[in-house]
This record gives C-alpha cells, sequence and structure tokens, in this order.
C-alpha cells in the first residue's frame, strides 16, 4: 500500500509542472497582459510599464515562470484585487463552507444514488427501474443553477420550510473553531447552530448533488447488470449461497469499481457546481467568490482557485486510487 502510494505521488510531479506551465502562459496572453488586466482597458502606457516593473514582468520568460513557480510552491498566491488580503487567507476563510457543502452533496448523492442504481439493475424493466432511469435523465438535464432557483421558490420562498440564503441565521451566535459550522456547533456543544446549519445546507445541497446523483445511479445500474451476468455470480447462486453474501461480496463489490471512479471524479467537479449553487443561495463559499471574482477581473484569485482545483483533483484521484486497492487487492501490484 506505501509503494501504491508513493508511486501514484510521484506520477503527480508532472501533471502538476504542467499546470504551472499552462497557467503561466494564460496569464502571459491575456489581452494586454496581466498589467492592463489589473488597470483595467483605460490604462496608460505609463502605468502598465510600471506594474510591469513592479511585477517582474520586463525581465526574461524563463526568469518570470521561475518566481511564479516558486511562489507556488511557498503558497504565496498573491494578493485579492477585491478584498486586498492574501488569496491564501480568503481561500482558507471560505474554503470550510464550500468542503462542507460539497461532502453533504456527495453523500446525499452516494446514499441514494447506489441503492437506486442497484435495485433498478435487480428490477430491470420494472417500474423502479424505469423511474430511475427517466429520473438520472432529468437530472443530468437540469442546469445546476435552475434547480437551485425552482427549490429555492418553492420551498424557501413559498412554503418557507428552509432558508433561503446564508449559511446560519442572522441572530444565531454560534462559535467559529474550525469554519465548518456543523462541526464547530458539536465541538462547542452548540447543538442549536449545528441544527441551523444542517437547515440551511439542504437545499443547496440538493441542488448541488442532482448531477452526482443522476450519473452514480445510472454507473452502478450499469455496473450491477454487468456483474449480474458473469459466470461467478451464477456459479455462487446454483451453489445455494446465501443472496446476502453474493450481493455483497460477488456484486456489488465488483460492481463498485467503476462507481468509485465516477465518485472520485463528481466529488471535484461539485467545486465548479457550487459557484452556481453558492451565488443563487448567497453562500458564503469559494464558488461565491469566485464569481464576484470573474465579474471584476481578479486574476490572482481565478489563478488560485485553477491550483486548488487541480490539487483536490489530484487528492481526490490518490484517494480513488486507495479505494481501487480496498476494493480489490490486485490493483496494488499495477
Amino acid at each position: 500500500m506505501l509503494r501504491l502510494v508513493v508511486r501514484r505521488l510521484l506520477q503527480l510531479i508532472p501533471t502538476l509542472l504542467g499546470l504551472s506551465v499552462l497557467l503561466f502562459l494564460w496569464l502571459n496572453r491575456l489581452p494586454g497582459g496581466p498589467a492592463s488586466a489589473i488597470l483595467g482597458e483605460r490604462a496608460t502606457e505609463a502605468e502598465v510599464a510600471r506594474i510591469n516593473r513592479a511585477l517582474g514582468l520586463d525581465q526574461p520568460v524563463y526568469v518570470q515562470y521561475w518566481r511564479f513557480l516558486k511562489r507556488i510552491f511557498e503558497l504565496d498566491l498573491g494578493t485579492s484585487t477585491q478584498t486586498g488580503q492574501p488569496v491564501w487567507d480568503e481561500f482558507a476563510t471560505r474554503f470550510p463552507a464550500t468542503v462542507e457543502l460539497s461532502i453533504v452533496a456527495i453523500v446525499i448523492a452516494i446514499v441514494v444514488g447506489i441503492p437506486m442504481g442497484y435495485l433498478a439493475a435487480k428490477r430491470r424493466g420494472g417500474w423502479l427501474d424505469v423511474g430511475a432511469v427517466s429520473g438520472s435523465l432529468i437530472g443530468i438535464c437540469i442546469p445546476v443553477f435552475f434547480l437551485a432557483l425552482i427549490l429555492k421558490g418553492i420551498f424557501a420562498v413559498q412554503l418557507q420550510m428552509f432558508p433561503s440564503y446564508g449559511r446560519l441565521d442572522t441572530g444565531m451566535d454560534a462559535t467559529d473553531v474550525t469554519g465548518f459550522a456543523v462541526l464547530d456547533g458539536l465541538l462547542t456543544g452548540e447543538l442549536d447552530a449545528s441544527l441551523d446549519a444542517i437547515h440551511h445546507l439542504i437545499l443547496p445541497a440538493i441542488a448541488l448533488s442532482s448531477i452526482p446523483l443522476a450519473v452514480i445511479v445510472r454507473m452502478t445500474r450499469a455496473s450491477v447488470l454487468e456483474v449480474l451476468g458473469e459466470d461467478y455470480v451464477r456459479t455462487a447462486e446454483s451453489k445455494g449461497l446465501d443472496k446476502r453474501v453474493v450481493r455483497g461480496r460477488h456484486v456489488l463489490r465488483n460492481a463498485l469499481l467503476p462507481v468509485v471512479t465516477a465518485v472520485g471524479l463528481l466529488t471535484g467537479s461539485l467545486l465548479s457546481g457550487a459557484v452556481l449553487t453558492e451565488s443563487v443561495f448567497s453562500f458564503n463559499g469559494i464558488g461565491n467568490f469566485i464569481r464576484t471574482s470573474i465579474d471584476a477581473r481578479d486574476y490572482p484569485v481565478l489563478v488560485g482557485f485553477i491550483l486548488f482545483i487541480a490539487m483536490v483533483y489530484v487528492l481526490i484521484n490518490l484517494l480513488v486510487d486507495l479505494a481501487y486497492s480496498l476494493i480489490d487487492p490486485r490493483v496494488r501490484v499495477h
């Protein structure tokens, strides 16, 4: 297992270096250069030249790239032009909110999607199968922001069952320990704050989980149908093994391999979906901050966000590989 982890980590180095090259080229190919992007379209040549000297953009390309790479390794992502605060500090403040929302969304997708896909495969052609397939198609086709607006309009505005914005009620006095509202309430014994945070999470998490849920249902259904037709499953059933043993040890365990891959990729994509979901519900996370950064052309924040997304995908891929090795030990030898 340790050799697998080390090997995967070493394989990530060229991936991150390649991403750093693409980011560096993107910054240097901006219309008018980064200086014009920072100063605006009406910046004079003298102002642009001054910013270029201050940022070191008048030096050779290889020197600029080395400085850019060095700053990344030092976790120096620059300063936000919106707030004047270091980008890393802004991310550290907002990161827990987005992670909390993404965790709840992927948990909903897994807890509902895998059993639904499995039951749909077991009852192929029945009403449950037809409903699961139709529902998954609808879930994939409906844009996340549109579903978020529907949920907000019905359950928050009309029925007033859930709050329509924020992470906590305005009058809620909650102690901030880790930045994770639900966890903080449990750690400090403020259960009312935890329940209120969960109440605020339900609608945005359901909206954000719609596409992952649909994909997991379809992936699980297809994978289970394929495994059910394998000879070893029929052999296990013909030997009279208990159905729970056959389902757990032979069907689900082998069917979960492609589903684990899908879950890993979908977890990373939740961060991009969070941009729209957080905007609809005014959720103070990274997604909402990125939306305002795009409007303000806050390039240091956007570069930091791209690096952040890349690191998330890298770590998720590592976790997927580890999950593979636990589900199927044969993977460890490759």
